[in-house]
């Protein structure tokens, strides 16, 4: 039985990828920092899928958690199929007035420990000849967006390079990259989204659809919405000294983000 482990999934878009990798007959293991949480949501899937749910509680800017589930990416006992790196991290200062200790956690959870549970699970993956891999990114890594952008940036180049060098071994990796999408991160992470016009917003499962044909497809770079493959078009490939203006414009404006 194929098995994914998930990052972040007990809401937004990583309970979006649990439902549909179960969906698929996939075994689970579910790792966030809420065990009360995480044990609801195995018992929901177990239920309504038939698939067994393993659950890790972790907190990923803790470097002693991650290296407990890079411990089990990397058990060829009981082999990980999937990978969903999606464990989010948002937060509503500025660079200059936030503490640094938040903006260091934002790093080990958003960048550090993608870098390390990936590496745990790709020598296994690529000995066997098959494996699966979602960096959860965002469209906030083309804009100037501080701490979160230039973190968002590294999860899309990093997986890109790493599909590249993949290549022909069975391993596929892509990075999802979902504009504003309606889950709990803004709330949580207490910014305002009342300005935001209703067309901008993305629905979970088209981001977790998208991201899995464009998986099936070997795109190394996977972004829902006409709206947002518009605008992606535009900040990647548009000069950016106007990308620089055109975030300069919006900074009173809440950060993309997701959960």
């Amino acid at each position: 039985m194929a098995t994914a482990l998930i990052t972040g999934p007990t809401a937004g878009l990583g309970r979006g990828f649990a439902e549909e990798f179960a969906r698929r007959g996939f075994d689970l293991v579910l790792v966030a920092r809420d065990r009360d949480r995480l044990d609801s949501l195995a018992a929901e899937l177990t239920s309504s899928h038939g698939v067994r749910c393993e659950v890790l509680p972790a907190d990923l800017a803790d470097r002693s958690d991650v290296d407990r589930v890079a411990a089990r990416l990397a058990d060829d006992e009981r082999p990980v199929t999937a990978l969903v790196n999606n464990a989010g991290f948002g937060l509503n200062a500025s660079f200059a007035s936030d503490d640094v200790e938040d903006e260091q956690r934002m790093l080990d959870v958003l960048v550090v420990a993608v870098m390390r549970l990936t590496h745990a699970a790709v020598p296994g993956m690529v000995r066997r000849g098959t494996g699966l891999i979602i960096n959860v990114s965002s469209v906030a890594g083309w804009i100037t967006g501080g701490t979160y952008s230039a973190a968002k940036s590294w999860v899309t180049v990093f997986s890109e390079g790493l599909a590249q060098d993949l290549a022909g071994t069975g391993v596929r990796v892509t990075a999802s990259c979902p504009g504003f999408t309606r889950t709990e991160f803004h709330a949580r992470a207490g910014i305002d989204m009342a300005s935001l016009p209703p067309w901008m917003w993305l629905e979970v499962p088209e981001v977790v659809d998208q991201a899995m044909r464009d998986l099936a497809l070997r795109r190394s770079v996977s972004v829902a919405g006409m709206q947002y493959r518009a605008l992606a078009a535009v900040l990647r490939h548009g000069p950016r000294s106007l990308v620089r203006l055109s975030t300069a414009s919006r900074r009173s404006n809440p950060r993309f983000g997701r959960d």
